[in-house]
């Protein structure tokens, strides 16, 4: 046995432990991403540095055996900043988007690119349940939000954008004509209770979200009837009322507790609110900011001054967001706000305060380079000849602007941007974790987009290849006949399959496993329906 020091801790190890081992058998977690148990280390992400105060060196975890004397730190500042440097040069040679740009450009942040190949197959819905997760109002917004989601879509690029926002209207207006109109399922009751301060489209989000969780809501507004400006400063050619009044109809069917004709600070005060409940969130707005030190809340210029990540006001307990921070013409932007404001009432309502939760971290390769635009298409036709399905009906369902047929037709032009390990990435959750910046290091130029489909399950993805070598030696140890090899020398090295065969020859046997050992998106199965 080796005696050594770890975080400031005398403990034994067997002589032939390396560091990270001998750490994971004390509970202690260091960050890899080229080490995978079982196999020999291979030394090449440099991520699993820890520092030996001892020697004062840095060293890799992975590799280096332990040694009497040894005093290990395995994340102090100095370790953490050699990580984070590891990571950005990673990323400076990264091409890939972690989410899609539509998803990034949405207010909301709905997943897009979910919905469009949930509408594609026909499964509206669960298009449906996808939109409802981020959006509590999907049949206004989807008649009036000027589709910020569109501007972003990278199809615009080739041809046109995708129509996101009518899609997002149509599986709404379907399930709103539905003889069972979908209604989310709520947590167990957690006997707190949210006081919410207007009823336009980020306070009845807010509730939508905090009904769910589990919190009871009751909602306060100066009106005869909710929605806000959603009904009161939007034309009924816009946003029809029956639209409005169906997509409340789920909110208050969840338990919200609607109070109209009640006008905070006439009718019934904020202290009493905030007496009555154990929190409260204020989303009331208006043409002109409230005045300083109005109800007690801290101001700016433009509304109350709230935390931009946790939404709390300067009053413990109070909440607030849409147009009662900032005014904006945008009810997308308002109901996202609703739906952020609720996760951190949530987190206050659980703990006592209000923790503040780092945004995710979100890789971009741009705009795309003219020779890209092809193998975006090709890539596009090759889902779609994996994708056997049955056509959608061509029905209209009731509607005159776009039929079942059309619906799915449209959703099939996405170029699918966005990453199919987008929650697995390993580089995404260190640079999230490390607070990594993605540009620190990348050149003018970077990388072609490749995505190389030729095997029958698995999509190859070089530029997202941080050649770890993990999936080498599972093919090694597999003993696939050709397997995966490194090809080229420095710079321009690559993984690749031997003898210049096709990605389907080099992982006969070997690719689940390389697919799950994988630390990035590089190597992924085809998702949702695209796989048989």
């Amino acid at each position: 046995m080796v005696r050594f020091r770890i975080n400031g801790k005398s403990v034994n190890a067997k002589k032939s432990s390396t560091v990270l081992a001998a750490a994971e058998s004390l509970g202690i977690p260091i960050p890899t991403m080229c080490h995978l148990n079982a196999y020999p280390p291979f030394t090449s992400c440099m991520v699993c540095v820890v520092k030996d105060k001892a020697s004062g060196r840095l060293i890799p975890s992975c590799s280096t055996l332990v040694e009497p004397g040894m005093d290990i730190e395995t994340d102090d500042d100095e370790v953490r900043q050699a990580r984070k440097t590891t990571l950005e040069l990673l990323l400076s040679d990264h091409v890939g988007d972690c989410e899609g740009p539509c998803r990034q450009a949405c207010p909301a942040h709905m997943n897009i690119p979910l919905m469009l190949k949930q509408i594609e197959a026909c499964r509206f819905r669960e298009a449906l349940i996808t939109v409802k997760e981020h959006i509590a109002l999907p049949a206004v917004l989807g008649r009036i939000c000027p589709a910020p989601c569109e501007k972003a879509c990278r199809r615009a690029q080739i041809d046109s954008p995708l129509a996101i926002c009518l899609l997002k209207r149509f599986v709404a207006d379907a399930d709103l004509a539905s003889e069972s109109p979908f209604i989310p399922e709520c947590k167990e009751a957690s006997g707190k209770s949210v006081g919410i301060v207007g009823a336009g489209p980020a306070g009845l989000s807010a509730a939508y979200t905090l009904l769910q969780l589990g919190h009871a809501c009751t909602i306060f507004d100066n009106n005869p009837e909710p929605g806000g400006q959603l009904r009161y400063g939007v034309p009924e050619v816009r946003l029809p009322r029956r639209i409005l009044d169906a997509e409340i109809g789920p909110i208050e069917y969840l338990g919200a507790e609607l109070r109209q004709r009640q006008t905070v600070g006439r009718d019934i005060s904020l202290d009493e609110i905030r007496r009555d409940f154990d929190a409260v969130v204020w989303t009331t707005g208006s043409e002109a900011p409230l005045p300083p030190g109005a109800f007690g809340l801290e101001t700016t210029d433009s509304g109350v001054k709230i935390h931009p990540r946790t939404f709390q006001t300067s009053r413990n307990g109070i909440f607030s967001g849409g147009a009662a921070v900032r005014p904006s013409r945008l009810a997308v932007r308002s109901v996202a706000h609703g739906r952020s404001i609720a996760h951190s009432v949530s987190r206050f309502l659980e703990s006592g305060f209000a923790p503040v939760v780092n945004a995710r971290f979100n890789s971009s390769i741009g705009k795309l380079k003219e020779s890209e635009k092809e193998a975006c298409l090709r890539y596009v036709e090759s889902l779609s000849s994996r994708h056997q399905r049955t056509p959608c009906p061509d029905e209209a369902l009731n509607r005159k602007d776009i039929s079942t047929s059309q619906a799915a037709s449209e959703s099939a032009r996405c170029l699918h941007c966005e990453c199919l390990k987008s929650e697995e990435c390993k580089l995404r959750h260190l640079a999230e974790t490390y607070e990594a910046r993605p540009h620190r290091f990348r050149g003018t130029d970077r990388k072609p987009l490749e995505k190389i489909t030729e095997h029958p399950h698995v999509v190859y993805e070089p530029g997202k290849c941080i050649k770890c070598g993990i999936c080498v030696r599972i093919t090694e140890s597999i003993q696939e006949r050709l397997g995966l090899t490194f090809i080229g020398r420095g710079f321009d090295v690559r993984v690749d399959v031997s003898l210049g065969r096709k990605l389907d020859e080099g992982l006969k046997t070997a690719a689940s496993e390389c697919v799950s050992a994988c630390p990035t998106g590089a190597l992924a199965f085809f998702q949702d329906g695209r796989m048989e």
